[in-house]
């Protein structure tokens, strides 16, 4: 049995004695093969999509909810700016510090799976995040906070990269359109659950002597620290050594992939992979588009509750609730994406630009229009295209890499790029650009146009690399012709 290390076939040589002129495959071997890949994925996707994406959702309440603990029980005088004495510029200093923490430690934390089981490094990074989280519900000051919130951020990075490089690990990158889809469409959900959650701990406000938002803290990381365990007892490492398989079910998989995938059994340091990285233009221009993108499309969900609370049409806890629809906008909107994509309806490059456009539609409303509702609904699309701008392209990023160190460190720094907006975005929208924020509003739409010409740069550039490799893969072929 051989299988094809392409794009999305398993061939299967079963020699009938029947033709001369042809080889003719069985029908029952053409089944059994369908049933064993049925069976196989099956078993992946139960780990690398749906215990995932059950992480994912507790990650992004995590720092979703921070967000929300902005305006949490604010009308009854125990909010966490007045408690901690936040000033504005305090407050945007304290989200942001999260991402600098990103932005340094995600490259890192995400090749650590070269050397590290990914059950034991994903144990490690999800238990010290649900205990930072928990720790958060203790700070009694501005200096407190951003240690806290620096040591969430260190120990959340690399999670979401060192996911999709997990996943590269088992996966065709043509398998990974829909499944990154999936995974990063439930982490959107989460965004409305935390809103959800935010409305509920509200009234929680002075139980056990603790105010709203140090219960919100609180609750957000107890659930990662029972997921850690589960990580570190069930989740399968490699293919080639998965407890979950059986030895034919190894086989299968270890031959579908490609030569240049990469692999549990490559330990070496590859440094010509590492010299061919850097020197790739692609690794330059998806950056750009990942820092376009972060701040043009994402700084506004730093501070989305606020953003729909100066509307001026809610009170905050009914903002809390207001706050959903957004992110259940995206749920629908990345799903229905992550299909077409599959089936090959659309292609990620034009999708990814019609995105980028879209969003820019949305800021030049919020920007003249003034009617609330009107904005109300510009931000829920908005929101939903940003949400799914880098879902829709990472398989893309993903093929672009060769290598096991090359993939973990560029698809590391690629994300780590997505943390500016984390930098940026808080200082954005400041609340001293509110209640219209036509400021942060303009900043942004410029920073959409920057990532328009990085994905277009790169879709060029990946483009072009695909046409050499045609080219070079027919001369290969033509040697071997004229050998014989």
């Amino acid at each position: 049995m051989a299988f094809d290390k392409g794009e999305d076939t398993v061939t299967t040589t079963s020699v009938t004695s029947s033709p001369p002129n042809g080889v003719h495959r069985d029908d029952m071997s053409i089944k059994n093969d369908a049933e064993l890949k049925r069976r196989v994925m099956r078993k992946i996707d139960f780990w690398l999509v749906g215990f995932y994406s059950l992480v994912y959702i507790f990650r992004v309440i995590d720092s979703q909810n921070y967000a929300n603990a902005a305006i949490i029980n604010l009308e009854a005088g125990t909010g966490i700016k007045k408690e901690l004495n936040f000033n504005a510029s305090q407050w945007a200093w304290t989200q942001s510090i999260f991402s600098y923490s990103y932005l340094i430690f995600e490259p890192s934390n995400t090749v650590l799976l070269k050397w590290i089981k990914p059950s034991r490094c994903m144990f490690v990074l999800i238990l010290s995040w649900g205990v930072c989280a928990c720790a958060a519900g203790a700070a009694q000051d501005f200096p407190g906070m951003m240690c806290v919130r620096f040591a969430i951020g260190l120990a959340e990075a690399g999670f979401y990269p060192a996911v999709l490089y997990h996943m590269a690990f088992w996966y065709k990158p043509s398998e990974l359109r829909w499944r990154i889809a999936l995974f990063y469409s439930l982490g959107q959900v989460s965004g409305a659950l935390s809103g959800l959650l935010a409305y509920a701990i509200s009234y929680m406000d002075g139980a056990g002597g603790l105010s709203g938002w140090r219960w919100l803290f609180i609750l957000e990381g107890l659930p990662a620290i029972v997921l850690s365990v589960v990580a570190l007892l069930g989740l399968p490492d490699y293919p080639e050594n998965a407890r979950m398989l059986t030895e034919e079910e190894r086989i299968f998989l270890n031959g579908r992939l490609s030569s240049s995938a990469p692999s549990g059994k490559d330990k070496s340091w590859d440094w010509a992979g590492i010299k061919a990285l850097f020197s790739s233009p692609t690794l330059y221009t998806f950056s750009v588009y990942w820092i376009g993108h972060g701040i043009g499309g994402f700084g506004v969900n730093y501070a989305l509750p606020t953003v729909i609370y100066e509307l001026g049409f809610t009170s905050t806890a009914l903002s809390q609730l207001m706050n959903i629809p957004p992110y259940v906008a995206c749920f629908f909107f990345l799903n229905t994406l992550g299909y077409l994509l599959h089936k090959g309806w659309i292609r990620p490059w034009t999708s990814a630009v019609a995105i980028e456009s879209t969003i820019i539609i949305c800021y030049i409303i919020l920007i003249t229009v003034s009617n609330s509702i009107v904005k109300y609904i510009a931000l829920i699309v908005a929101t939903a295209c940003a949400g799914s701008a880098y879902p829709v392209i990472w398989p893309e990023r993903i093929r672009a890499l060769d290598g096991t160190v090359a993939a973990g460190i560029g698809i590391g720094l690629t994300n780590a790029m997505a943390q500016f907006s984390g930098i940026a975005g808080p200082h954005i929208y400041s609340s001293v650009f509110g209640p219209t924020y036509r400021v942060s509003y303009i900043i942004c739409l410029s920073f959409l146009c920057l990532a328009i010409s990085g994905i277009l740069s790169s879709w060029w550039l990946v483009w072009r690399k695909d046409k050499e490799n045609l080219k070079n893969d027919a001369a290969a072929r033509s040697v071997l012709e004229n050998e014989v």
